[in-house]
């Protein structure tokens, strides 16, 4: 009997030995064909050219990257305050159209919609028709730029008109912009940027591919202007980042995109500063870049690649967000949403404080105040709608830096009541001399 129970422990332990052998056995087959398989993917069918700007043709190459791309076409929805359901901004925020009295912007701004249209939505906007825009627009929202810049030179690529220059464009976002055809390395196609980094000091060709993976989205989501008579495309980043070494940057030079129709102001329009506000933040200080959320990697049988569906993080939380905060997805989108419902707020709050100064200095002008008068009152109108709108215009309603979004929105409702407050005082002024004068 004790023999018999030995025996079939025995067994029990041969035949339990050989399932984890054939199991072991097949783990290992398994690794080895997917090793193949990550070695042999992509398969390189064709040479792709170097200035080649169609996605379909890279796709061949890289079909899942391609796939995914063309996803940018999708409308996968709206968001609390983006995504990529178009709607009109004047409309939704109808603050917007005095606050930009006299400027392209007052008459039509539209909330942005995927990569695929950069260049579609770029031409269809009345801005473009409002007031005659140079051809450095083409910047970023044209994949012929590179080439054009290439055989045109960066000044007259920049100086040409945009009317006369989109002739020449037919693509919008492509594989190009970021992507050397040979190595598929991420590259920089955009003198703009490469310029600015030059000249804050920065070795762009010691860039690690983390920093490569913001930096290539740096090219365009950030501020910028048309520098001089030939329009170069600039960014004001010399001093700094912040919108206080911004400020200082255009203050320095006399720098004004308009006058402000109304409060005669010089005005400065922000464009879309994520970056600018993203390096202020604890994603970036922490080494995320902005690919980790926005094309976050994701598994094709067994190749890691990165979702070049570029979308909204909250669209994709689980591969966004999940991969460093172990939290569920409800509390990650409560998380973003708060904070942009409260950056939500102190945007609302500053146009009020924005709308009540320049009702001050229309009134003060009406009451007979001089231009001398009024240069204080016109001064802070600028910096204080420049933060309201550094915060307005860049596209994560204050996720990208939340203390950062306040401090810059608390700054911008004080300077604006200071301009209101000085206004009045003119007003006051003039009504007592017109007193003692009668």
């Amino acid at each position: 009997m004790k023999r018999t129970r030995q025996l079939l422990i025995y067994a029990v332990i041969f035949i339990g030995a050989v399932v984890l052998t054939a199991g072991v056995a097949a783990l290992l087959v398994n690794i080895n064909e997917r090793q193949s398989e990550a070695r042999q993917s992509p398969l390189k069918i064709i040479e792709i050219p170097e200035d080649e700007i169609d996605a379909s043709i890279w796709g061949q190459n890289f079909p899942v990257q391609y796939e995914m791309f063309r996803r940018t076409e999708e409308n996968y929805g709206a968001t609390p305050y983006g995504g990529s359901e178009p709607y009109s901004k004047l409309e939704r925020v109808p603050a917007m159209v005095r606050l930009w009295a006299g400027y392209a912007f007052s008459k039509d701004h539209n909330e942005e919609r995927g990569h695929y249209y950069a260049l579609i939505d770029q031409l269809n906007t009345q801005r473009i028709v409002i007031k005659e825009q140079p051809g450095a627009c083409a910047n970023c929202h044209a994949g012929e730029a590179p080439v054009l810049i290439k055989s045109m030179g960066w000044e007259a690529f920049n100086s040409t008109p945009y009317n006369e220059l989109k002739e020449n464009l037919h693509t919008g976002s492509t594989c190009n912009d970021c992507h050397d055809p040979q190595t598929m390395e991420l590259r920089l196609t955009r003198p703009g940027f490469i310029n600015a980094m030059e000249k804050r000091g920065i070795d762009l060709s010691k860039a690690t591919r983390q920093e490569m993976r913001t930096y290539v989205c740096a090219q365009c989501h950030v501020e910028y202007y048309f520098a001089g008579e030939n329009s170069i495309l600039t960014f004001p980043w010399e001093k700094g980042l912040t919108i206080d070494n911004i400020q200082e940057y255009y203050d320095s030079y006399e720098f004004k995109d308009w006058t402000h129709a109304e409060s005669g102001a010089p005005m400065l329009k922000m464009q879309h500063p994520e970056f600018e506000l993203y390096s202020t933040g604890i994603h970036a200080r922490s080494g995320v870049a902005c690919a980790d959320c926005h094309m976050p990697y994701t598994r094709v049988g067994s190749v890691k690649v990165s979702d070049h569906w570029l979308r909204s993080p909250l669209k994709n939380l689980s591969a966004a967000c999940q991969t460093c905060h172990n939290v569920s997805e409800e509390e990650l989108y409560n998380r973003v949403v708060d904070i942009q419902h409260k950056t939500a707020e102190l945007l609302h709050a500053s146009e009020a404080a924005l709308l009540d100064a320049i009702d001050a200095i229309v009134a003060a002008k009406e009451a007979g105040a001089t231009d001398e008068q009024l240069a204080e009152a016109r001064q802070l109108h600028r910096i204080a709608q420049m933060r309201w709108d550094f915060i307005s215009s860049e596209n994560s309603t204050g996720f990208h830096s939340p203390q950062e979004a306040a401090r810059v929105l608390a700054d911008c409702r004080d300077l604006a009541r200071q301009a209101q407050l000085a206004a009045v005082l003119i007003t006051t002024q003039q009504s007592v001399s017109l007193t003692a004068s009668g």
